[in-house]
């Protein structure tokens, strides 16, 4: 199959506008056509909507047209307009976060690479960094099919009018803002038009003509569960090995570890707490647990862990069955029989009074 022609009808239009002027006929399309090194068929598509009669376009109507485009204001949702994150009560600070606020404060462009496995805080820190200080932040989940029209904007049909929309980079540029590039290893090559931006300058918006200036306090932190190498054991089905320029952009690159078994207790008291369901001896039972589970996968002797996102959902449904060993059963079912059992079995050494509880 053919790659399909990048051609634009902006380019189009202006090609034939500096050559033939207002009106065009079928023979400037067809002399087009070869120049582009397209077919007359797919360059009349392109003029469909500026079409006036049988071999007839009007140029006119398509400067009035491009200059609606270029003048319209961008698109925001009213929602999209507060950006500052909100403080979450059961957030607790451990790890790199003092690291990660200081960067923030500094309102330095310091791109910043988090890196760890899953659930243990990466994202969550940022937001509260960011909350604390009261920075707007723009987060953007990254995936396989995010492309440059996603991430710096595009031309949007508006009241039947197509108008200019500002993508969230664009918009954290002007904002001054914190853009949040989540999960930024599931990303293909397309997000390589970040390139200059990652280097402190701004963006040029080439479909519009504009240049957009990078206003102080803009920074981007990419949080990943890999290193941007890919995942050799399978864990993270997905990631892909990223552009080593991409990656040399980032000044630095934080490790992420779960929390302490301390911290992990303090982070479980407050959700719980904030819950009604304050349970301490619990909380206390659920950090050693996953603790001992954690050092268990380090060495090799298991496959799977449980994460602090993992624990916290298990103290919410606690919260609605006041069941500790029913709550743990049905958020551990997402692992295969054999590590399922496994975790049941070692959760009931640790917790003694685990087995006088309803099985329901």
């Amino acid at each position: 199959m053919p790659a399909p022609n990048p051609l634009t009808t902006t380019q189009l239009v202006g090609y034939l506008s500096e050559k033939y002027g207002s009106q065009i006929n079928a023979d400037h399309v067809r002399e087009a056509a070869s120049h582009f090194g397209i077919g007359y068929a797919t360059t009349t598509k392109r003029l469909r909507q500026f079409y006036v009669q049988r071999g007839t376009w009007n140029i006119e109507k398509v400067k009035k047209q491009l200059e609606r485009q270029i003048t319209s204001p961008s698109v925001i949702p009213e929602i999209q307009q507060n950006l500052k994150p909100v403080k979450d009560p059961n957030f607790v600070p451990f790890g790199n976060f003092s690291d990660v606020k200081k960067i923030i404060a500094s309102k330095l462009f310091y791109p910043t690479f988090i890196t760890g496995l899953s659930g243990n805080g990466k994202t969550l820190s940022v937001e509260q960094a960011c909350a604390q200080l009261n920075r707007e932040l723009i987060r953007v989940n990254i995936t396989i099919e995010t492309d440059e029209d996603d991430l710096i904007g595009g031309f949007r049909l508006v009241n039947g009018e197509t108008a200019w929309h500002n993508g969230p980079v664009v918009e954290a540029l002007e904002r001054g803002a914190v853009l949040l590039l989540d999960e930024v290893d599931l990303a293909s090559n397309k997000i390589l038009c970040l390139q200059s931006i990652l280097e402190g300058k701004g963006v040029f918006l080439k479909k519009i003509g504009k240049y957009v200036e990078r206003k102080p306090g803009f920074n981007v932190i990419a949080t990943a569960n890999t290193k941007g190498k890919g995942s050799e054991d399978g864990r993270f089905i997905g990631t892909n090995v990223l552009n080593e320029a991409f990656l040399e952009r980032f000044a630095l690159t934080f490790e992420q570890e779960y929390p302490s078994v301390k911290t992990e207790q303090k982070i479980l008291e407050k959700v719980s707490g904030n819950l009604g369901v304050l349970d301490e001896e619990f909380c206390e039972n659920l950090a050693n647990w996953s603790d001992i589970i954690r050092r268990t996968f380090k060495d090799g002797g298991i496959d799977e862990v449980i994460s602090t996102r993992r624990l916290v959902h298990i103290i919410r449904a606690f919260a609605i069955w006041q069941d500790r060993l029913k709550a743990i059963k049905l958020c551990v079912n997402r692992f295969d029989d054999e590590t399922k059992q496994s975790f049941l079995d070692l959760y009931d050494k640790i917790d003694v009074n685990v087995g006088e509880e309803s099985d329901d």
